[in-house]
């Protein structure tokens, strides 16, 4: 036997000739997949604009300075020394710390016990699961678990179900006891008519038994499964593999398939007795209950595609000789193909209420002369050398009329666990969900029901198939007297939307709690988000778990791949990887609020490090005449941005305002980071208003509190001004860690330490004025208690307004900490 074994499947028995490593770009997979952008996250956006305002205020102030000096002497000159005396007022550091702290963040959510398994590949944008309005779902491995398992079969006047199955089995055993006891000659049996029973099958109501048995027959038969059985190595050291004349074993036995559908299905007809033992390119075996092997030729195959949305099988039984051609497909596809009845469409549609994947299942018998007319046509439509595919297509169609309804199955797609408490943590988080999949129209609705995307209780507008401009535009005004409702739609009906009011369109559905979107390809969904991009200012975000949802992925601003059954293909292409969709709760809720408030506090701190020395910079540079000379020198400086005060403003990454259980119990916290309060023009005055005044305080403080010791006046504001750092940091900080505790305590030791070894950096104007610390000077008592005074000065008022904020204004954060 030798068939095709795709990347995703595991070879278990056999030996593989050849591998395909190269198939061309005009594959499916590469034409619907895009090319990945390098995604920059908003804070960094929002930081890169404060930037800009901080150098235009840098030119600013330096003009200023020169044009209070009057212009005079070489004006041009000094009016570059100030810039660069005013460069720390550029964040130099911020894109390292904050680097670093992209890092932290995500080590810490590869390193959480409750989402194991996750795994950060861009390490850029950890602060975007913080920012999130909208997040597309894929609905198959994604809200499901990808596992198939057989649940109704439906033969238009009696239904089964699981707790029914063992009815079909005692049947199935009952119709081959009664094949096996007549001759073999016999074929009158309820198991297997003769030609003439089945010529007038259509005039004679065929029993329960009988129905049931032609029903379960047709499954095990058509499909494109393939049992797979363990390898033996032998005695020689070869392996045996399982051949059709052998014992087959129940216990090795495996199938294979291109769909999980396909091996419910086998799976299920092997429970009720009739299993697949084997299948080459020519032949297939079934065993019975009874242990007889069922030989049959495959004559034709007819794979299923997603235009004809079904697949045929014709068949000669080795026994009887019987020719046969059986197919299944989408209730779409099959309506018009089988004879008339007056159940299939109300059962469809009751089994996808029920959120069941439905198949139709039909028969049709041939003669000889039946089969050979449709061979010959068969064969010569293929050798056509014009309209090859059409004329092809127009010989099967020939064949699939009239065909003998057998059955309707269902197969149920599972839901994953956690998924309903998931979706509704996500709701309330303000997060709007969308769920774009292929799946027809009932189906998608049902899981959406079900897994409570959509309430019971919430209206549900379903949009009507529209084909022109004028349909689209009266189905949008039905639509738009709606409030409050979700909005199912399908894919040909978007694209009709997209083409004529596209702005009409995404406003409508911007407005819905959620939408469904079924019969969607790949390239809709990834469009789908690159509309919510461009019409929308809100973070988007996408999930999904198999190669088709690779461009939705990427074309996100943030993308989100479930290790699943469908390979890794997403997962490798997304940004953050996880094994269970209800993983994403505590990724957004906690690690990405997390992350946007510690990277915000972080980056606003790092500003403010540079904007006080450059406001002490000013303030002296007046005192002095607007003289473009350095306050601080060399290694002071380098201090000041590194060892003195970097590690106390790092460990801000390490800073919480609730905890993650408190932040899980309320996601209605997360609301509040979309509307970026935490780092606006607003947060970045006030920021700079402390700056100003912190400046202020410690350089007017130290020139007033100490004109008898004028030369000191360095040591004395550069101390002031490394405490007043610390003590801010202590103040941002809202929940203590204990490496928060050592890097406070590990700065002003290497500070103090440092005094001995930089004495000569803290006279003014350095050694050319013969002006050195004098290390007695730093441990008197007025040193001591006027640097404390100055720190007060510059600190306290501004813990009184917090303080006073907290009390009257609390944010809602700290009103659950209470």
């Amino acid at each position: 036997m030798s068939s095709i074994t795709f990347f995703v499947s595991l070879l278990l028995a056999g030996t593989v000739i050849g591998v395909v490593i190269y198939t061309g770009k005009e594959t499916r997979s590469v034409l619907n997949t895009s090319y990945a952008k390098n995604k920059v996250g908003l804070l960094d956006l929002e930081l890169n604009r404060l930037t800009k305002a901080l150098f235009l205020a840098q030119v600013v102030l330096a003009v200023v300075m020169i044009a209070l000096q009057g212009f005079v002497g070489p004006w041009f000159r000094n009016l570059f020394r100030f810039i660069v005396l005013f460069s720390y007022i550029i964040p130099i550091s911020l894109r390292v710390n904050l680097d670093m702290g992209k890092s932290a963040y995500g080590w810490m959510i590869m390193k959480d016990e409750n989402i194991p398994g996750t795994v950060v590949r861009t390490s850029t944008i950890p602060e975007e699961l913080g920012r999130l309005v909208y997040l597309l779902t894929d609905k198959t491995g994604t809200l499901t678990q990808n596992e198939m398992i057989f649940k109704r079969l439906h033969l238009g006047t009696v239904s089964y179900g699981t707790d029914t199955m063992d009815e079909i089995q005692s049947h199935i055993i009952q119709s081959y006891a009664q094949v096996t006891a007549q001759p073999s000659s016999s074929s009158t049996g309820a198991a297997t008519p003769s030609r003439k029973t089945q010529a007038s099958a259509p005039k004679v109501r065929k029993s329960v038994s009988s129905r049931i048995h032609e029903a379960v027959k047709a499954i095990a038969l058509c499909h494109n499964v393939t049992p797979v059985y363990e390898s033996h190595v032998g005695v020689n050291g070869e392996t045996d593999t399982a051949e059709a004349d052998q014992d087959f074993s129940d216990d090795n036995r495996t199938y294979q398939a291109s769909s999980p559908d396909e091996v419910a299905l086998v799976h299920w007809t092997e429970s009720v007795g009739l299993t697949l033992v084997n299948r080459d390119l020519t032949s297939l075996q079934l065993k019975t209950p009874s242990g007889q092997i069922l030989s049959f030729y495959i004559l034709q195959i007819f794979p299923f595609t997603s235009e004809s949305k079904r697949m045929g099988i014709i068949v000669r039984e080795e026994s009887t000789g019987d020719i046969t051609f059986y197919m299944k497909g989408a209730d779409v596809a099959m309506a018009s193909i089988v004879q008339y009845n007056d159940w299939l469409e109300e059962e469809c549609g009751n089994m996808a209420r029920e959120g069941l994947r439905t198949l139709v299942v039909a028969k049709k018998s041939l003669s000889e002369e039946q089969y050979q007319d449709f061979e010959n046509r068969y064969n010569q439509a293929k050798l056509s050398i014009h309209d090859r595919t059409l004329k092809v297509a127009a010989v099967v169609e020939s064949l699939e009329r009239e065909m003998e309804l057998l059955c309707l199955t269902g197969v149920e797609d599972q839901l994953q666990a956690d998924v309903r408490p998931t979706l509704e943590l996500l709701r309330n988080a303000g997060i709007k969900i969308w769920m774009l999949t292929g799946d027809k129209l009932e189906t998608a609705t049902c899981i959406a029901k079900s897994s409570h995307l959509v309430s019971r209780s919430q209206d549900i507008h379903v949009f009507r198939p529209v084909s022109n401009r004028g349909e689209a535009h009266l189905e949008l005004n039905a639509f738009r007297r709606k409030h409050d409702c979700a909005l199912v739609i399908s894919g040909d009906s978007l694209e009709v939307c997209l083409r004529y009011y596209e702005h009409e369109f995404v406003e409508l559905a911007c407005q819905c709690p959620a939408v469904v979107c079924c019969r969607c390809s790949p390239t809709q969904k990834a469009q789908i988000v690159c509309l919510l991009q461009q019409h929308t200012d809100n973070r988007t975000c996408a999930i999904g778990d198999g190669g088709n949802d690779v461009s939705m992925i990427q074309a996100a601003h943030c993308g989100i791949g479930i290790e699943g059954k469908e390979g890794k293909q997403a997962s490798l292409a997304a940004d953050f990887s996880i094994t269970q969709f209800k993983h994403i709760g505590r990724l957004l809720v906690v690690h990405g609020r997390n992350s946007y408030k510690r990277s915000a506090a972080l980056g606003q701190f790092v500003m403010h490090r540079g904007m006080i020395i450059s406001a002490m910079q000013a303030v002296f540079s007046s005192v002095f005449f607007f003289a473009s000379v350095p306050l601080y020198q060399g290694f002071l400086m380098v201090g000041y941005a590194t060892i003195y005060t970097m590690f106390p403003v790092f460990s801000l990454v390490l800073d919480q305002d609730v905890k993650p259980d408190m932040a899980l119990l309320y996601p209605e916290l997360y609301k509040d980071l979309t509307k970026g309060r935490s780092l606006s023009f607003k947060t970045f005055l006030i920021w700079v208003l402390i700056s100003v005044y912190q400046g202020g305080i410690l350089m007017y403080g130290a020139l007033l509190l100490f004109e008898s010791e004028f030369v000191h006046v360095v040591a004395i504001s550069f101390t002031a001004l490394v405490l007043t750092e610390l003590l801010m940091v202590a103040l941002t900080i809202r929940t203590w860690h204990w490496l928060m505790v050592v890097a406070e305590f590990l700065s002003l030791g290497f500070y103090l330490a440092s005094l001995a070894f930089l004495n000569e950096y803290f006279g003014i104007g350095r050694v050319s004025f013969g002006a050195f610390l004098d290390l007695s000077f730093i441990t008197t008592w007025p040193f001591l208690w006027k640097v404390s005074a100055i720190t007060l000065v510059s600190c306290l008022p501004l813990y009184i307004i917090k303080y006073l904020k907290r009390k009257f204004s609390p944010p809602s954060y700290s009103k659950l900490s209470s």
